[in-house]
């Protein structure tokens, strides 16, 4: 297992909507919006991420699989409109089994074996259905060798600039540049200053959107 340089305590929390979290109790920082993990993550990466691609077949990165949430949601949506999905999610520090056997999320899909997701093996691609493939990458984002003009979209959800501004360097969003398709997107939730502004000299075109309950503003960024 990777060591993080940050000491992480961990620890499950509810959120306003009744779904599970994740805290970091010596940061005072959470894996999702304390005003709703699940009305979040619909809102910033299905409604304003895979919602806006009119595609029948993406291949999706998320840096940052963490609960899995946005995984499980892509998949329930997926199902719902037929489409082809090659997912690939990049983690260094994974759930224990503990922790992902705590969070709610079953509930929401109980359809689908939540638990079986996790315990899946790391950096194998896993063929889930016969559109619908999961890769779990297990490497630290500094570590990341990925593919050019490779992705359509692009689920950003790293923790806060405030807490680990290096994931928001240059260098890691030059990555995100380059491994998207011509026209495709980049979906977080930040809509930082700095973020936005190191996005556009890049290359980006910068989009802010209302974001979810709870936060004023969301980012999407278009690789032209």
């Amino acid at each position: 297992m990777y060591k993080s340089k940050h000491l992480m305590k961990r620890s499950i929390i509810t959120t306003q909507d009744g779904s599970s979290s994740i805290s970091i109790e010596n940061w005072g920082e959470t894996y999702h919006s304390i005003f709703g993990a699940v009305q979040e993550a619909v809102h910033v990466y299905i409604k304003n991420g895979l919602l806006l691609i009119n595609k029948p077949s993406l291949n999706i990165l998320e840096m940052g699989f963490g609960t899995g949430l946005n995984f499980c949601l892509t998949y329930k949506e997926a199902l719902l409109r037929n489409l082809e999905i090659q997912y690939t999610a990049v983690e260094g520090f994974p759930l224990t089994e503990n922790e992902f056997l705590s969070l709610n999320y079953f509930s929401y899909f109980p359809d689908f074996s939540f638990e079986e997701i996790h315990r899946l093996t790391w950096d194998e691609t896993h063929q889930l259905t016969k559109n619908i493939s999961l890769h779990k990458n297990y490497s630290l984002f500094e570590n990341l060798s990925l593919p050019h003009d490779h992705y359509d979209l692009i689920y950003f959800d790293v923790f806060g600039y405030n807490y680990q501004p290096e994931l928001w360097s240059e260098t890691i969003l030059q990555n995100m540049f380059h491994c998207l398709k011509s026209d495709g997107i980049l979906v977080t939730y930040a809509s930082k200053g700095v973020v936005n502004r190191t996005l556009k000299s890049i290359g980006f075109t910068v989009k802010k959107m209302p974001g979810p309950p709870g936060k004023r503003e969301m980012t999407i960024a278009i690789k032209p």
